[in-house]
């Protein structure tokens, strides 16, 4: 075997398992199989125009030298983004730890109770900071959060304001660009109206349901809001409040001023900046708002025995459930970067926490008393960390950059400085004796910071936050390596064995795809830069908007979206602009098959669309004559088909090419759903299908780790007619000559992850890629031919054959009086994470291999299926006591003194003879979901305080 080509690494069947797997599913050869599962018609006729693949060893080399390129400044440029201490014992033992980042979403609550635990943590230091009763587990930035608060403020309008169209939202002007840019991409679809000014300046008239302040401002400025929020909540306006939360522990919590909702980022709080992310956002508000909050929230139940167990709360919000209907997108969250900034929060503790704020602040007010020593007289009477002077801002310029600091220039006569975490005394006196060069004067070395306050009196903190025990029991190194360890073992990820997710592909994230994202050369930049001082992010960045250009046979690429979910609404949007800048702004019908990706229909709202279903026919593919009917229909004012290909019931639908046709020639556009690119690649492609625009998942085809459900990736390739229109940023130049505003706050999204898909494309090549999906196809259908007679697969190609993914229709079952869910919970006795659950069809799962997984690991998950499958006959309607509906068996029950049911504790907990060797104890029994949600608690208190 050759140990230097990474297709090798990987791609789990050997070459010699490969022919074994061929011959049981009865195909000649992998070309054979192709033929038989993709129609003939979309094939690419030629390989992939991308660069020879790199081994391992000559990538590593190679992104060195990349990283060379880059120029790390000391940066003091702000703007929510901060040079922060990533502690050591959290970059080892979560950063780069398979174990937390392999991981999941934590669907199956009873082998992610660590991850739920860490998110918990999470949230409750949020709720404490911001004073407000409830906090999500995360969004994608500071941006989308606050878009996210106008959304939702909007959508807890009072019955007078809905029924009188009150539809304005105000937002102070001195927000950060990025945010108020987003603000502007997310309003007009839904019918919101900006208005921007001064805070001190709004008429507070009947026309407004909501308003967004920053605190503190965009200039650093700290401003006392108790009497705007009072004024505002006089005329049932409600207020939304971006805040820094390290400002927080040393300012009064927004809650206390009486805000509705609190937004922000938790990117300070020990998360490098990358380049612009990705970073957790965070969102609190008050409990009344609790069943519109957007995102996910983790929530305290119970299990069967009446013990506490975590679980993600309120899931009927979810948009596969609620479709057009759904609130928010579950999708939208940044799970292991959201548990690194609760570790921070654990590790320092309140006290921590208030030594390092404390010392921020100390050192811009030491910076201003410096500075005013030299005759440089401060804008901000009241700051915590950012300061501004009145200066020839070209003269600091030059003066700074030839001394590798950055700092911001808002316009020619004003310097922005934003010192943080990181800012040591000798930093301190470097930035000073740059102002002191450029007016020609002698500064005195400071020798150590000033004991000075410039946190206004009334706006002190007076709130204890933080209070809870996990936030004061982990300080040093030994106990928080521990506590994380402790936490870990209670999760099932791919480290331990195949999560076989259909539609989510979790495949393996190569040790040498993420080393490059611990190097401070990668982790230290600034999204505000200027763009020569990232040279090898914009070498990456370039190469890797062309490398997936290419691969979707599509014109041009943005890697700004965040997330799939945000993929999508970009899409949308660019399909949007395009029918503006055509004078047919009035398309806004977009047709969805019912067999499409769950998110699509809330991304279609979200963008201003009205959503028509098409029907599927009997074999589960599109209907084409009722599309045909619908597109005849709408024609006047169709503006898209949502279409996943290969569908969501795992088939390569023969009429693609037809149904895009149809599209076309009624006026609209045809957005793909990319999330079963890994179907795709190398064999055929989005523009070959017919489509204009695609998103791609970047953690899923193209091995950004899931991280518990986040950080994801969700760039938009489009044809030639759509690039004018790709998203913009109000910073840095980015997008199309009529850029559509921003998506994202960064340029180019969360730039630090994309270099994992990079070099994942990178080392695999044009030949490893075709592989790869090849492979994909032969394991799914490898499990299908091995479960056959077992489990109906509810949807097949015209030949047969699965696609990359395959339904098993579990409803049958019922008879025996054995749910969809049963299996899911008694896989876990199997040491495996259930498939997808019930979607696209209730009742089913869907199964989804990809290619990184071994003969023996499919054989394992395959064996345990045929068993689970004797359980289930021998179950009966009649008796619900048995090893289906008691799982997951925990090693509690199995060590009881006790044990009165009706089979063995073997049978419960080693139910084949391969699940000894490497065994998974969930940590808690069956989750009760009803109980959590009618009992909401979303913070650490001890829930006998509830009971």
């Amino acid at each position: 075997m050759r140990t230097d080509v990474f297709a090798l690494r990987h791609i789990g069947p050997r070459p010699e398992e490969k022919e074994q797997m061929l011959e049981a599913i009865g195909a000649d050869s992998i070309d054979q199989l192709i033929y038989e599962t993709l129609p003939d018609g979309i094939r690419l006729q030629k390989p992939l125009n991308l660069e020879p693949a790199l081994s391992e060893y000559e990538y590593a080399t190679h992104i060195n030298a990349l990283a060379n390129k880059n120029k790390l400044f000391k940066t003091y440029i702000g703007l929510g983004y901060h040079e922060s201490k990533t502690p050591a014992v959290i970059q080892r033992n979560i950063l780069e730890n398979p174990g937390w980042y392999t991981a999941y979403t934590p669907y199956q609550a009873e082998i992610a109770q660590g991850r739920l635990e860490a998110l918990l943590n999470f949230q409750t230091m949020v709720a404490d900071l911001t004073g407000m009763e409830l906090a999500n587990a995360s969004l994608l930035d500071e941006a989308t959060a606050a878009a996210e608060a106008m959304t939702l403020l909007a959508g807890v309008r009072t019955r007078d304001q809905k029924k009188n169209g009150t539809s304005k939202f105000f937002v102070d002007k001195d927000i950060f660009p990025q945010t108020l840019s987003v603000l502007q991409t997310r309003a007009i679809p839904v019918g919101v109206e900006l208005v921007v000014g001064r805070a001190q300046e709004f008429d507070f008239s009947d026309e407004f349901f909501g308003a967004l302040i920053q605190y503190p401002s965009a200039t650093g400025e700290i401003h006392d809001y108790t009497g705007f929020i009072k004024k505002a909540h006089d005329l049932d306006i409600k207020v939304a409040v971006a805040a820094d939360l390290m400002s927080l522990v040393l300012l009064e919590a927004p809650g206390k001023l009486g805000a509705d909702v609190v937004v922000g980022t938790t990117q300070r709080f020990g998360i490098p900046l990358g380049y612009g992310g990705p970073h957790a956002a965070y969102f609190a508000t008050r409990d009344e708002y609790k069943r519109n909050i957007p995102g996910r929230i983790i929530g305290v139940s119970k299990d069967m025995n009446g013990d506490r167990a975590l679980r993600m709360a309120l899931q009927t919000r979810e948009q596969h459930i609620k479709r057009d209907k759904a609130t928010s997108n579950i999708c939208t969250a940044q799970v292991l970067l959201a548990v690194m900034a609760g570790m921070y929060g654990v590790y320092h503790g309140p006290k921590g926490l208030q030594y390092i704020a404390t010392k921020i602040h100390r050192t811009a007010a030491t910076l201003t008393d410096a500075l005013e020593n030299l005759g440089l007289y401060q804008l901000n009477s009241g700051y915590f960390d950012t300061i501004r002077v009145k200066a020839d801002a070209k003269t600091v310029r030059t003066y700074a950059e030839a001394n590798e600091i950055n700092f911001y220039y808002p316009d020619e006569d004003t310097v922005s400085i934003a010192v943080n975490e990181a800012t040591s005394l000798a930093d301190l006196n470097k930035i000073i004796s740059v102002f002191a060069e450029a007016l020609g004067k002698e500064f005195t070395h400071l020798e150590a910071l000033k004991e000075l306050n410039a946190v206004p009196d009334l706006l002190q903190r007076e709130s204890e936050f933080m209070t809870n025990e996990v936030f004061n029991s982990y300080h040093s190194e030994t106990e928080l390596m521990r506590y994380i360890k402790k936490l870990e073992r209670k999760d099932l990820s791919l480290n331990h064995s195949m999560i076989s997710l259909g539609s989510c592909t979790m495949k393996l994230n190569a040790a040498a795809e993420m080393l490059p994202l611990s190097d401070a050369r990668w982790g230290g930049i600034h999204p505000f830069v200027p763009v020569n001082q990232a040279e090898g992010y914009q070498y990456v960045l370039k190469k890797l908007e062309d490398q997936l250009t290419e691969i979707t046979g599509f014109a041009a690429t943005s890697l700004q979206p965040n997330s799939g979910a945000q993929g999508e609404y970009a899409g949308l949007m660019v399909i949007r602009a395009y029918h503006e800048s055509r004078g047919e702004s009035h398309r806004n019908i977009c047709l969805i098959p019912s067999s499409a990706h769950g998110t699509n229909p809330a991304s279609a709202v979200m963008a201003g669309m009205q959503v028509v279903v098409t029907k599927a026919n009997d074999a589960g593919n599109i209907d084409v004559d009722d599309l045909r009917e619908k597109a005849e229909q709408h024609k006047d004012n169709l503006a898209a088909l949502m279409v996943t290909y290969p569908s969501t019931h795992g088939v390569y639908e023969s009429a693609i090419q037809e149904i895009t046709g149809i599209i076309h020639e009624h006026g609209g556009q045809v957005y793909m759903d990319g999330a079963n690119m890994n179907a795709q690649v190398g064999l055929t492609n989005p523009g070959k299908i017919g489509a204009d625009v695609c998103h791609l998942n970047l953690h899923k085809t193209f091995a950004i780790p899931h991280g518990g459900g986040g950080p994801g990736v969700g760039p938009i390739c489009v044809a030639e007619q759509l690039v004018p229109f790709l998203p913009g940023n109000p910073v840095i130049k980015t997008g199309g000559e009529e850029a559509i505003t921003a998506i994202s706050a960064a340029p180019w999204g969360s730039s630090l992850v994309c270099l994992i898909s990079y070099a994942y494309i990178k080392m695999l090549g044009a030949t490893g890629l075709k592989e790869s999906t090849e492979a994909a196809i032969l394991n799914a259908n490898y499990i299908k031919e091995r479960l056959k007679g077992k489990f109906d697969v509810l949807y097949s190609g015209e030949m047969g054959r699965a696609a990359h993914e395959m339904i098993i229709d579990c409803r049958p079952f019922k008879e025996n009086g054995i749910e969809v869910v049963d299996i899911a919970k008694r896989l876990i006795d199997y040491g495996f994470h259930a498939p997808t659950v019930s979607f696209p069809v209730a009742g089913t799962m869907m199964i989804e291999p990809t290619e990184s997984e071994s003969k023996a690991e499919l054989d394992r998950f395959c064996d345990a299926m045929i068993n689970i499958r004797k359980e289930i006959d021998a179950a009966s309607a009649d008796e619900s006591n048995n090893v289906l509906k008691n799982a997951p068996h925990t090693l509690s029950m199995l060590t009881a003194d006790t044990w009165d049911l009706p089979y063995t504790r073997e049978q419960a907990a080693y139910p084949l003879e391969y699940v000894a060797d490497n065994k998974f104890w969930p940590s808690v029994r069956r989750v009760d979901d009803a109980f959590g949600d009618r009992n909401l608690i979303c913070t650490c208190a001890p829930i006998e305080e509830y009971m």
